[in-house]
């Protein structure tokens, strides 16, 4: 998963925005350097938002260049659009998988590191198929 980038230039720096992810943005001192901070924006901004409840937007613009987001972030963040987008909660997406609602919550947490399996479980519940793909560099 990756979010396009907008880069600019202001003065000696260059600056960085997600269009997708309002309010998020970084410089450096050269556009190498202010991509490489925009990684670590993107993936505290994301994050901030998981472990505040919120759903982050998906990404939507087509033109980059693009910043890719933590694969645990992602995964997160899959889970919890999925789980949105069937209109379930926490506590029926987790009677579904007969696990606890903070095991659920545990999946839509950031740090977390699920299995493939888990994954999987997840995917089926909610009517879906889990897709795992190796993409380029990111």
């Amino acid at each position: 998963m990756q979010y396009a980038a907008k880069l600019s230039r202001e003065g000696k720096f260059w600056l960085v925005h997600f269009p997708d992810c309002p309010g998020c943005r970084t410089f450096g001192d050269s556009e190498h350097h202010a991509l490489s901070m925009a990684k670590e924006a993107l993936d505290g901004w994301l994050e901030a938002h998981l472990l505040t409840g919120e759903a982050p937007p998906k990404p939507a613009r087509k033109r980059g260049p693009f910043v890719a987001v933590d694969p645990n972030i992602a995964a997160a963040m899959e889970v919890r659009w999925l789980r949105d987008q069937s209109g379930l909660t926490q506590a029926q997406l987790a009677t579904r998988l007969r696990v606890s609602r903070p095991q659920i919550a545990k999946l839509e947490n950031p740090k977390s590191n699920p299995s493939i399996s888990t994954l999987h479980k997840v995917a089926m519940a909610l009517g879906r198929r889990l897709e795992v793909t190796f993409a380029g560099e990111g």
